[in-house]
């Protein structure tokens, strides 16, 4: 059964898998080895995912099945946030899915549990950014009701790309 759990920071090497698979699973095809080399070698080498653990406004969590993750979610509040366009506001910074289980509920279960976080913290928006070319997520967001509200540049790599912010009034 799947269950949904925040990550212990001691758990970082299960995070790091995790969030490398995952990321080469949805943007490998879309892009050259070379970049996805150097976003992986910043974003999830050792010392920055140990770093991003020990934050105390970002918030990472797991979607378990039968004893593994097959999924992430990564939540900023305050300073941890990307952007600073929404007050009173909760980004959803990161939410993954493991392919092999991608249209089996683990994203709705990620998307629940960055719901329920916002309405304890009294935020009145959740948010996120997606890359203009991610047309299944940007339809999976719409569906749950977000909404468009601006962009910003995203660099894969050396190459700039755009995402798509959306918006959710909690």
């Amino acid at each position: 059964m799947l269950h949904v759990r925040q990550v212990d920071k001691t758990e970082w090497l299960d995070l790091k898998n995790l969030a490398i698979k995952t990321f080469v699973e949805s943007f490998a095809k879309d892009n050259t080895a070379e970049d996805m080399q150097i976003y992986i070698d910043q974003s999830f080498s050792d010392a920055q995912v140990r770093k991003e653990l020990a934050k105390d406004s970002s918030f990472f969590y797991f979607v378990i099945n039968q004893d593994e993750p097959v999924g992430y979610l990564k939540l900023n509040t305050g300073e941890a946030q990307s952007e600073d366009k929404l007050a009173n506001s909760v980004e959803i910074e990161r939410i993954y899915v493991d392919k092999n289980l991608q249209g089996q509920g683990v994203g709705q279960l990620l998307f629940s549990k960055a719901l329920e976080f916002t309405q304890s913290a009294k935020a009145e928006y959740l948010w996120l950014g997606v890359w203009e070319k991610n047309t299944g997520a940007i339809r999976f967001y719409q569906r749950l009701g977000f909404e468009s509200f601006d962009t910003h540049s995203f660099y894969l790599g050396k190459d700039k790309q755009t995402d798509i912010l959306m918006k959710l009034k909690v």
